[in-house]
């Protein structure tokens, strides 16, 4: 772990505690959110071809977590995890259609208890229509109501005839090729009439008008999700040659979805361009919103973390999303960043989406929330040791009804094979009945082949992991049936139970 050396640890510890518990002004707070950006797509991250500068920097400003997983790869369930603290199974959401309900606590209500003004610009998958006061927040324009305002507010130019632009998003009604933007064509607009840069501006906005004020803002932006979107003026930023597409082997035949079968390299090089493309355009949205802090004077009182909802995989395993346990989909970037406050560094030890919640309330001198399935990573931050780290990372895709345990050298997925999917990625035996994998990530980094038979301690050592995880969290462990196998037990906590729509 790397640690910057121009801010000792005694030093660090009375800025810390001057600031956060005895300042005459309370600390803000800005949470900025990504869709599906996966975590080796990040220049500081190593990745050559990713064009960060902004996140780069942030990182280069603050602590970066190189080792964080989502609790779930899948949008709803991984953002209500976090916003709420608990586990998916324990939020009440573990599938895409789910709304939270409404008297979850959450992270918008700890600030708002604690006198802050609240706002939320952009994608939170809430499943509801925005209304002031809901969840917490003051200021809420989430996705109807920020597309709307978008809409009306941002008249579109015209756009060359000359250039080629993207047909509207149809998502399993087109062929993957063309949903996916394989051909890596910008949206019909530039780069000022872009949803992403209303949204930085209306970030921008809240900024200048509440900078007198604490407050606690989360900006969350639909880049890069499918399909992609960028300006037209970044039509030609990435040549898709610059690409290859991921080896694909005879051990992910089983596991392909079909709409993805008939891609050609070509198209799945496009696709990667136009994901990195994407990726570069929320870059800037970010930096906008970062430069507005450091203009408003408010950088140095903010705490700012940058994360994903989950990953995503680019070919790997011949997969493009993430509604799976590969290490794509599972790892994220997560970034904190507060000057002279925390540590400059990056963190290798594993760390997991719910540990996000744990620390925010915990840095900002908030109240617990009253279900925290997170540790805090404050100490990471403070370089100090953490009492107990994390020596594997859960992660659960009830929609499938799977879950997954990885270790650092290992990862294993448990399936029960019953549930028919109801997300699209379909693949020729939708209800193959169970199945294991076990990886040996050390000797299999890419994660091909299955080793559990070979491994038949090192699967029970896992699944009692798993088991104790669902034990531990999961709101109906007390009706669990005696008299189960590990395996039937499992299966048990990984049926969805997600409560009505209308709740």
């Amino acid at each position: 772990m790397a640690e910057s050396p121009k801010l000792g640890r005694r030093t660090f510890l009375g800025t810390m505690a001057a600031s956060v518990r005895g300042a005459a002004r309370q600390p803000n707070f800005l949470f900025l959110l990504a869709d599906d950006h996966a975590g080796y797509v990040l220049g500081c991250d190593g990745n050559p071809l990713a064009s960060t500068p902004n996140l780069d920097q942030l990182a280069r400003e603050g602590t970066r977590f190189s080792r964080h997983y989502c609790n779930s790869p899948v949008c709803t369930p991984s953002r209500q995890s976090f916003f709420t603290g608990q586990l998916p199974h324990m939020a009440g959401v573990t599938r895409l259609p789910t709304p939270l309900t409404l008297d979850k606590p959450t992270l918008a209500k700890q600030f708002k208890a604690a006198g802050y003004g609240t706002a939320v610009f952009g994608k939170m998958h809430l499943n509801r229509p925005a209304a002031p006061g809901l969840f917490g927040f003051d200021v809420m324009m989430t996705e109807g109501e920020i597309r709307a305002a978008w809409i009306k507010n941002v008249k579109p130019q015209p756009v060359p005839p000359e250039v080629r632009t993207k047909p509207p998003w149809k998502p399993f009604q087109d062929p993957a090729r063309i949903w996916l933007n394989a051909e890596k064509l910008p949206y019909p607009r530039i780069e000022a009439e872009m949803l992403g840069t209303y949204i930085a501006d209306s970030a921008v906005r809240y900024l200048e008008q509440n900078a007198s004020k604490p407050f606690a803002m989360w900006v969350s932006f639909m880049e890069p999700h499918s399909p992609f979107d960028f300006p037209v003026e970044d039509r030609d930023r990435l040549d898709p040659r610059r690409f290859s597409a991921p080896r694909v082997g005879p051990e992910d035949a089983w596991q392909i979805p079909i709409i993805f079968r008939d891609l050609n390299d070509a198209e799945k090089r496009g696709i990667n361009a136009a994901y990195y493309t994407s990726v570069s355009f929320l870059d800037r949205n970010i930096g906008r919103v970062l430069a507005a802090l450091r203009r408003l004077n408010l950088e140095d009182d903010t705490f700012v973390v940058y994360m994903a909802d989950h990953g995503y995989n680019l070919g790997h395993h011949g997969r493009f999303e993430k509604h799976c346990g590969y290490d794509q989909a599972m790892r994220v970037p997560l970034i904190m960043r507060y000057p002279g406050r925390i540590r400059r560094g990056v963190i290798d030890s594993f760390t997991e989406h719910i540990d996000v919640s744990a620390t925010i309330v915990d840095v900002m001198n908030l109240d617990r929330l009253p279900v925290q399935h997170g540790q805090s990573l404050r100490p990471y931050l403070e370089a100090r040791k953490m009492d107990r780290p994390r020596d594997h990372v859960f992660t659960e895709y009830l929609e499938n009804e799977e879950a997954f345990i990885r270790t650092g050298q290992w990862k294993y997925m448990l399936c029960s094979g019953r549930r028919a999917r109801t997300d699209g990625y379909l693949i020729d035996n939708p209800t193959p009945g169970r199945y294991r994998r076990l990886y040996d990530l050390a000797n299999d980094p890419g994660e091909f082949t299955d080793v559990a038979a070979k491994n038949p301690s090192v699967v029970a050592k896992l699944e009692g992991l798993m088991l104790e995880r669902f034990r531990a969290t999961h709101p109906d462990a007390a009706s669990e049936p005696e008299r189960l196998s590990r395996e039937e037990a499992i299966e048990f906590y990984l049926r969805p139970r997600d409560v009505p729509a209308n709740a």
